[in-house]
This record gives structure tokens, C-alpha cells and sequence, in this order.
């Protein structure tokens, strides 16, 4: 998912990964599969079948902790900032985690054609010293959404040739 906005003189660019279910959808299926299956084991230990207690239990951490893990793994997004005289791509789930930082005018734009028909572009923002792949989770329309963004703001540095796609 590309969003893009202005803010004073600076164009911000968010990618992050397309997320069909919000952390709250989670937990409304946690607690639909929860109920049926804490109180069909109730029912059972009430019968005298008390090992099926902690099993439930544990089927149930263990849905909460794949459910959160993916959720987690879907906050993952790249900030790209370019102002008059730099530009700046923060990655990072909640807050930024890695921080690169280029001057405007030495840096531009590597774009590698798809191996598939299906895959987009890879796009990597470089300088002479320095390249930062951004992007790499996003789907095909995604992908050529923010190559069109960045093309915009950055020249074009290198172009690989489509013969490297493979079907």
C-alpha cells in the first residue's frame, strides 16, 4: 500500500504491506474460536477429562501468537522523505529502525525490471557510496505506483535490460 502527501517542502512517501485484517478483526476471530473451544472443554473436564484443559489452553496461545507475529510483520513500512536538498528513507515496524540519508543532487533511482510477469519492479535509491532496495514487499500495482512517485522527484540512474526476466 503507497500513500503520498506534501507537507511543507517535502514529499513523503509510506509503503508498507497490504493488511486484509486489523488487530482488532484478530482478536474478534481469537475470541470466536475461543468460546467454542474453552467451553467444549469445560464440558469435557467437567466429564472427567481434565487434560484437555491445558491443550485448549495451549492451541489457543498458540493462534494469539501467530495471529500478533503477523500482525507485527504487517506494521513493517519504508518512509521515504525528499526535501530540496535531501533524501531520507527510514524502515522500521512501529518507529524507524534503520535511517539512510542521501544529498538530493548525487542521488537517483535503480530500477531492475520483474523476473515474472506477475512481480513488480525492484527499485533501490542510490548515491555513489550507498544502496538502499525500497519496496520489496509490495505487489505489482504497488510497485509501479511508487516507481511513478519517485520518478517524479529523482532521475532515473540505471535501468537494467528486460531481457533479465526469466517465466
Amino acid at each position: 500500500m503507497i500513500s503520498s502527501s506534501r507537507q511543507e517542502n517535502a514529499q513523503i512517501i509510506i509503503a508498507k504491506p497490504n493488511q486484509s485484517s486489523t488487530w482488532r478483526h484478530n482478536l474478534w476471530l481469537l475470541s470466536a474460536v475461543a468460546v467454542p473451544s474453552l467451553g467444549a472443554a469445560v464440558a469435557f473436564s467437567l466429564m472427567g477429562a481434565w487434560p484437555i484443559l491445558p491443550f485448549a489452553g495451549l492451541e489457543l496461545a498458540a493462534l494469539a501468537t501467530a495471529l500478533y507475529y503477523v500482525n507485527w510483520k504487517l506494521q513493517y513500512r519504508h518512509v521515504i522523505t525528499l526535501d530540496e536538498k535531501t533524501v531520507r528513507i527510514d524502515k522500521g515496524h512501529y518507529a524507524p529502525r534503520r535511517t539512510w540519508q542521501f544529498e538530493r543532487a548525487q542521488s537517483s533511482l535503480a530500477v531492475t525490471p520483474e523476473k515474472h510477469p506477475w512481480d513488480g519492479p525492484t527499485l533501490a535509491l542510490h548515491d555513489k557510496e550507498q544502496t538502499v532496495e525500497v519496496g520489496e514487499f509490495l505487489n505489482r500495482e504497488d510497485s509501479l505506483l511508487l516507481l511513478s512517485l519517485l520518478r517524479q522527484e529523482l532521475k532515473v540512474g540505471t535501468h537494467s535490460d528486460r531481457e533479465v526476466r526469466r517465466l
